[in-house]
């Protein structure tokens, strides 16, 4: 079976062919991964496309690697192509790709003691917080509900003066 060349392929082939189908031509002829931009640029560049068509069609591109099964994902926004890599080889490099640098046993299980140290301080620490804020807001809470009861006594003498003055304007009124 002969391979499909985007050399061998014509101006109008090229805009008519799928961005997806072109990023897979591009990666199959130069056997590297590559940076999603870089990708999309040299695909849009093949297409003839400008930038607006590419800030428009740039997810588009992005989705289809990902449903397509012969892409694969290599962290860091690197996509190659799944034939490239058995199963394992594709879980080291994907893993390594996002792992931290490594460190010396001795150094690794100190900082792992001072984590748990200072998750335990912190925590102490918020709960301290929240005790002092719970008394702040009870008092507050306790404050407000007296101020509510002065305001409360105030209107009802001033309601019975009201109503006694009302009364007597009434029978005045009627005489």
């Amino acid at each position: 079976m002969s391979l499909l060349k985007i050399a061998d392929m014509r101006k109008e082939e090229l805009a008519e062919c799928a961005m997806v189908e072109l990023a897979y031509l591009l990666m199959q002829e130069k056997n590297e991964a590559y940076e999603y931009y870089e990708l999309i640029n040299e695909v849009a560049t093949l297409k003839g496309m400008s930038k607006t068509e590419v800030k428009e069609r740039m997810s588009f591109l992005y989705t289809d690697l990902n449903i397509d099964g012969r892409f694969l994902t290599l962290g860091d926004n690197r996509w190659g192509l799944r034939s490239w890599y058995p199963l394992e080889q594709v879980e080291e490099e994907i893993t390594s790709s996002v792992a931290k640098p490594k460190k010396k046993a001795k150094a690794l299980a100190l900082d792992e003691e001072d984590d748990l140290l200072d998750e335990d301080f912190e925590e102490d620490e918020f709960e301290d917080l929240e005790d002092e804020l719970d008394e702040l807001s009870q008092e507050e809470d306790e404050d407000e509900e007296e101020e509510e009861e002065e305001v409360f006594k105030d209107q009802d003498t001033d309601l019975d003066d009201f109503a006694e003055g009302d009364d007597e304007e009434e029978t005045e009124e009627e005489e």
